[in-house]
């Protein structure tokens, strides 16, 4: 099992910008796919955004594409999942997941909690 622990969520405004965090311990984070996903209150987990371990390729949704945008750096073992123009259709509690690709997570974190209001 991989341990993931996600930060950055927190109260914003319309419009604002939020930067998620992704970090994990105990092994090197470059070699899987990590994605991120939400879940907003009542609804099945989405995904969101997924950085490939092969080529760092990277997808987005389409309700996010333009807006959010992830990165890796190897150095801190962490993955970022930058937001910006955040709507109220954003609050989510925000997951990410390391596996074998895009299609195949095997570890989640516990989550962060993003919530968008004026």
């Amino acid at each position: 099992q991989l341990h993931l622990v996600e930060s950055g969520g927190g109260l914003v405004q319309p419009g604002g910008s939020l930067r998620l965090s992704c970090a994990a311990s105990g092994f090197t984070l470059d070699a899987y796919a990590v994605g991120w996903f939400l879940q907003a209150p009542g609804t099945g987990r989405e995904a969101v955004s997924c950085i490939s371990s092969y080529d760092g390729s990277t997808e987005y949704a389409d309700s996010v594409w333009g807006r959010f945008t992830i990165s890796r750096d190897n150095a801190k073992n962490t993955v970022y999942l930058q937001m910006s123009s955040l709507e109220p259709e954003d609050t989510a509690v925000y997951y990410c997941a390391a596996g074998s690709s895009c299609f195949h997570f095997t570890s989640w974190g516990q989550g962060t909690q993003v919530t968008v209001s004026s």
